[in-house]
C-alpha cells in the first residue's frame, strides 16, 4: 500500500493510515512529560535532556527511509545489530560528549546516554555501551544525525551537576538507581507520547481520579463504622486492634523514614497498616501506596479487603498487579495502569518491586519512577531472603534518603534489619542505620492476643512418622505441616490405613492452585458442618492462607515458620482455652539452603531455651544468627551496581529462581476445556490467565525430558509456549496433585522437596 506523505519535515511516527507525527514535536513532548516525571527527585532538566535526545538518531536518512516504508509501531523497534533500526545510540553519543568536559558532566552524561541508549532494548552492561559509543558504524550514524538535526535540541542549556548528599561509597550504588529512575521517566514519556499518536483512546484510559485524601476518608469512615457496629462491651481482640489502629495514626505524622509495624496475627493488620500509609502520605504530600506482598494467595485475599472497604470510589481504585490476577476482575483502564502503576494504590508481589527496582528493561522500569514520594508496604517482610538482603536493603535506603519514600516493614516475626544488627559487607554496613516501630512495646499486642501454647519436644530426636500418624488420628480438628512435599503423601497414606478411610484432606505446591481451592472449600465446608478435618500440608499454608485450627503440628524449623504456623491455631480465638502448637522433629530434613540453614538456628535457640514465640525479641535474635550464616549478597550485586552493569544486576536479582523450573499445565478440572480454547483460538492475556489456575510448577530438565519421552507435549508450536501433561491423567492425582513416577516419569529431589 503506498502512502502520500505531505510533509518533509523528518519523523518520528507515521501509521498505516498516513498521518504524521514530527521527530521535533515527538522529542519536545517526552522531554517535557519526562521533566515532570523526574522533576519529582530533583532531576527535572536531566529528564529533559533525556526525552530531548533520545530519538537524535531517528534523523538519519536510513531510519527516515525505514519509517515511510514500515508503517507502524514495529517500524522502531530495535532488533540485532541492522544499522537502519538504531535509533538510541546516536543519543546516547551525544549525551557523553555533549556533558563531558570543563563542567565535570561527563559521568552523568554517560549515565544518562546509558539510559537513552536502552529506552527500547534494555539498560546495557558498561563494556558493552562503551564499545557501542567508539562503533564507527555508530558514530557515523550519529554524525549524519547531527547533521540532520535541529538546534533546537542540540543547543540547549547544560543542567547544573545535581546536589545530591551522598557518602562516598555509595556514590555509585546511587548513580545506579538514579540512572533507573531517568530511564523509567523517559521511557514512561516516550511510550505515553507515542500511544497518544497511535491510540488516543487507550491513552484518554489512563490516569485515576481517586485521591490519597478520598482514599484516607473512606477508609477512616468504614473503620469507624466497624467500631461503632461491634459487640459491647468490646471483646479483648477489638480493643487491642483499636488501639495498634489508633498507634498506626499518631506514627503517620513522624517525618519520612523507615518504620516496623510488628503486629501479631489477628491484630488486624491489613487494614491498620494502610490506615497508617494512607495518613502519613497525605500528612507528608506523598503521592501513592505500594503494597508488596510475598504471595499471591496473601495479595488477592489483601486486594479483596481493599476492594471491599473502597467500593464506593469505582472498581479501578485498587490496582492489583501480579501474574494470578483473576481475568474477571481486569478492566481495560486497570490493565493500561499496571504498566505504571498510575494509582494511588497499588498491590504486588514483592517480586515485581524489587526486580523492577534492579531491573534494567523498559516493560520492568517504567514504573520506578512512580514510587518516588511513595509510601511502600512490605508485608511479610521477614521472607526476603538472606543471600540478597544487601541488594534489597540498599536501594530502599536509597529510596527512602533520596527519593522522598518512606519504607514500612510490616510482619508478626520482625526481621533484623538495623546495620548494627546485620553483618558487614566489604566493611561497609548494610540495612537501615534507624527503623521507627509504629506500635508501642506499651500496647503489648502479643501477650494480650496470645491464642495458642507452643509444645516444645523434650528432646531433639525425630518423631517416626507412624507415631505421628497414630497420635493425628485421635483428632478431629488438626493440621499437620511437614517439610516436604512427599512427606506430606506418606503421611496422608499412612492415616488412610489408620482411618481406614481417605478422609485426610491434603495440600502442596504439586497441586494446581484450582485444586488447592477446592480442598480449602472443603475444609471450610466440613467445619460449617462441624465435621472432622485432618489437613497434611507443606508450609504454603503458613502464610495468608486463613485456615483455624484447635491443634497444629508442625515440623521444627525457623522460628518465623513456627510464629506462622501457630497463625493458623485458634486463629479467631473461639476456643474456650489456648490451642496447641505441637512441634516434632520430623525424619526428614527440610529443603536445602534457607530452610536447612533456619532449622540448624532454631535447634541452637532451643538447646538455650530461647522458645518464648509471643517475645518479638525472640526474632530480633533469630534472624541476626540466620543472616549471620548467609552470604548477604551471594551473587555480587553490589560489586555490578557500582560498575554500572545494569544487566548483569537485573539477571542476577532474582528473588524466585526461575532459572530452573518451567511451568506445566495438568488434566485437572477445566484444563483441558481451555486447552482447547488456546489450540483453537490462538494465545491471548485472559486464556493464559486461565490456564494459570491449572499450572504445577516443574523443573526445566525434567520437563524436557518428559516432553522427550512423549507423555507431555506442547501446546500451539514446538517450542512449548504451553506444555500440557498428556491426556491421560494418571500421572495427576485427584487427591495428591502431580505424581509423575505412576506413568514412569522421575520426580527430581527439588520437586519432592
Amino acid at each position: 500500500m503506498s502512502i502520500s506523505i505531505s510533509t518533509d519535515e523528518p519523523l518520528a511516527h507515521l501509521d498505516e493510515l498516513g498521518r504524521t507525527h514530527l521527530l521535533i514535536e515527538h522529542l519536545q513532548e517526552v522531554a517535557a512529560l519526562a521533566r515532570t516525571f523526574a522533576a519529582r527527585f530533583d532531576a527535572g532538566d536531566w529528564g529533559y535532556l533525556a526525552g530531548l535526545w533520545h530519538d537524535l538518531g531517528k534523523y538519519s536518512s536510513s531510519f527516515q527511509k525505514r519509517i515511510k516504508e514500515a508503517h507502524g509501531i514495529a517500524a522502531h523497534l530495535e532488533e540485532g545489530a541492522e544499522a537502519s533500526r538504531d535509533h538510541s545510540t546516536a543519543g546516547a553519543i551525544h549525551a557523553a560528549s555533549k556533558l563531558g568536559g570543563a563542567d565535570k558532566l561527563g559521568v552523568l552524561g554517560r549515565y544518562i546516554g546509558a539510559a537513552i541508549a536502552g529506552h527500547h532494548s534494555g539498560l546495557p552492561d558498561w563494556a558493552g555501551f562503551m564499545e557501542r559509543l567508539a562503533s564507527q558504524e555508530k558514530l557515523n550514524l550519529y554524525d549524519e544525525s547531527v547533521r540532520r538535526g535541529g538546534h533546537q535540541i542540540l543547543d540547549v542549556p547544560l543542567p547544573k551537576k545535581p546536589q545530591y548528599q551522598v557518602p562516598p561509597k555509595q556514590q555509585k550504588r546511587f548513580l545506579d538507581i538514579w540512572t533507573r529512575m531517568v530511564f523509567s521517566a523517559l521511557c514512561d514519556a516516550d511510550f505515553l507520547d507515542t500511544e497518544r499518536f497511535f491510540d488516543l483512546g487507550r491513552a484518554s484510559l489512563r490516569g485515576s481520579s481517586c485521591s490519597i485524601s478520598e482514599l484516607k476518608q473512606v477508609l477512616d469512615a468504614h473503620m469507624t463504622q466497624l467500631e461503632a457496629t461491634a459487640p459491647q462491651p468490646p471483646s479483648v481482640v477489638n480493643q487491642v486492634r483499636a488501639e495498634i489502629r489508633k498507634a498506626c495514626i499518631d506514627s503517620a505524622l513522624a517525618r519520612t523514614a523507615a518504620f516496623s509495624l510488628t503486629v501479631p496475627t489477628g491484630g488486624g493488620k491489613t487494614l491498620a497498616g494502610l490506615q497508617f500509609a494512607l495518613h502519613h502520605a497525605h500528612a507528608h504530600g506523598l503521592e501513592r501506596v505500594i503494597v508488596a506482598i510475598p504471595f499471591t494467595s496473601i495479595i488477592e485475599q489483601t486486594a479483596e479487603v481493599y476492594r471491599t472497604v473502597f467500593k464506593s470510589l469505582g472498581d479501578d481504585v485498587v490496582l492489583e498487579h501480579h501474574s494470578a490476577v483473576d481475568p474477571q476482575r481486569e478492566t481495560a483502564r486497570s490493565r493500561i495502569a499496571c504498566e505504571n502503576w498510575d494509582a494511588p494504590l497499588v498491590v504486588t508481589t514483592t517480586v515485581q518491586l524489587f526486580e523492577s527496582l534492579l531491573g534494567n528493561r523498559p516493560g520492568a522500569c517504567r514504573k520506578l519512577h512512580r514510587l518516588v514520594r511513595s509510601v511502600i508496604i512490605l508485608d511479610e517482610a521477614q521472607t526476603l531472603p538472606p543471600s540478597l538482603l544487601a541488594p534489597l536493603l540498599d536501594v530502599l535506603r536509597q529510596m527512602k534518603e533520596h527519593f522522598g519514600a518512606s519504607i514500612v516493614f510490616s510482619t508478626a516475626t520482625q526481621p533484623a534489619f538495623l546495620s548494627s544488627r546485620l553483618p558487614q559487607l566489604d566493611k561497609e554496613d548494610i540495612g537501615f542505620e534507624k527503623i521507627e516501630e509504629i506500635v508501642p512495646a506499651s500496647i503489648d499486642a502479643f501477650a494480650r492476643l496470645r491464642r495458642v501454647q507452643a509444645c516444645w519436644p523434650s528432646s531433639l530426636q525425630p518423631l517416626p512418622y507412624d507415631q505421628l500418624a497414630e497420635e493425628v488420628a485421635q483428632l478431629d480438628d488438626v493440621l499437620v505441616i511437614v517439610h516436604r512435599r512427599d512427606d506430606a503423601r506418606k503421611l496422608c497414606e499412612r492415616l488412610d490405613a489408620l482411618l481406614e478411610d481417605q478422609s485426610t484432606l491434603h495440600l502442596s505446591a504439586l497441586m494446581c492452585p484450582a485444586h488447592r481451592s477446592i480442598v480449602l472449600a472443603e475444609i471450610k465446608r466440613r467445619k460449617g458442618a462441624n465435621q472432622p478435618v485432618r489437613l497434611v500440608a507443606t508450609q504454603l499454608v503458613e502464610a495468608g492462607v486463613d485456615l483455624d485450627f484447635a491443634v497444629v503440628y508442625r515440623a521444627l524449623g525457623g522460628m518465623d515458620a513456627l510464629a506462622q504456623a501457630a497463625g493458623r491455631c485458634n486463629r479467631e480465638g473461639k476456643l474456650p482455652g489456648l490451642g496447641q502448637l505441637r512441634i516434632f522433629v520430623a525424619e526428614s530434613n527440610p529443603p536445602r539452603g534457607v530452610p536447612q540453614h533456619a532449622l540448624q538456628v532454631a535447634s541452637g535457640m532451643y538447646k538455650e531455651n530461647l522458645i518464648d514465640l509471643d517475645d518479638p525479641a525472640l526474632f530480633q535474635t533469630y534472624f541476626r544468627r540466620l543472616y549471620e550464616g548467609t552470604d548477604p549478597d551471594a551473587k555480587e550485586i553490589q560489586k555490578a551496581r557500582g560498575d554500572g552493569n545494569f544487566k548483569t544486576v537485573a539477571d542476577a536479582a532474582k528473588l524466585i529462581e526461575d532459572d530452573w523450573s518451567a511451568p506445566l499445565v495438568v488434566p485437572y478440572g477445566d484444563a483441558p476445556t481451555v486447552v482447547a480454547e488456546l489450540e483453537r483460538f490462538g494465545s491471548s492475556r485472559a486464556i493464559f490467565r486461565k490456564l494459570q489456575r491449572y499450572t504445577v510448577t516443574v523443573s526445566k530438565k525434567a520437563r524436557e525430558e518428559w516432553l522427550k519421552s512423549g507423555l507431555i507435549a506442547p501446546s500451539i508450536d514446538p517450542a512449548g509456549s504451553v506444555v500440557v501433561l498428556g491426556k491421560s491423567t494418571a500421572a495427576y492425582d485427584q487427591r495428591f496433585g502431580l505424581v509423575p513416577d505412576r506413568i514412569g516419569l522421575v520426580l527430581p529431589k527439588t520437586l519432592i522437596e
